[in-house]
């Protein structure tokens, strides 16, 4: 077994060539995974890009293994987000409705507020509250998911409750 001289993944032709052996075998992962309306190929590239910015820190043995997790993450992301945009929806008033043009502007002034909030959080936290709050799943259901304990899960939530507070004078 030869031993790796590379201690990380900056260098272009490294990186080059690791795309170049990746980039379709990890398409194809998450188009057969999560299909096409997701975009499958941006993912692909938003994962390779937070492989180089994060080069310095990830070694060639642990590469593929850092961006397939990142792939599977940024469409775990999507899917949620997918999920609140039906959810929302869903829960849009119709057309012909008795609201005042005022509530209608106050409304949707706070739901952008709310999404950015949310934007704002951590991936992590997002995540956790995201699969909590939108799927409505328990705190043992996200622990046994994301592979945390029940109680990583609970701080995760209760950190994003708090931060959504904080930005949110509304809730």
């Amino acid at each position: 077994m030869s031993k790796n001289i590379f201690t990380n993944i900056c260098q272009q032709s490294l990186f080059e060539a690791f795309f170049k052996k990746h980039s379709k075998n990890l398409h194809n992962y998450l188009y057969y995974k999560y299909g096409e309306l997701l975009n499958p190929q941006d993912k692909v590239q938003e994962a390779f890009i937070k492989l180089w910015e994060n080069c310095k820190k990830v070694t060639p043995d642990k590469a593929k293994s850092f961006l397939y997790t990142t792939a599977n993450n940024l469409m775990l992301n999507e899917v949620a987000h997918q999920k609140v945009v039906l959810k929302h929806q869903k829960n849009q008033p119709k057309e012909h409705t008795n609201e005042s043009p005022e509530f209608l502007m106050q409304e949707k002034e706070y739901l952008q507020k709310l999404e950015n909030a949310i934007a704002n959080l951590t991936e992590a936290e997002r995540i956790a509250f995201l699969m909590n709050r939108t799927e409505g799943k328990r705190f043992k259901e996200i622990s046994e998911i994301l592979d945390i304990s029940t109680k990583a899960v609970e701080k995760r939530i209760y950190s994003a409750l708090k931060k959504l507070k904080a930005q949110i004078e509304e809730l």
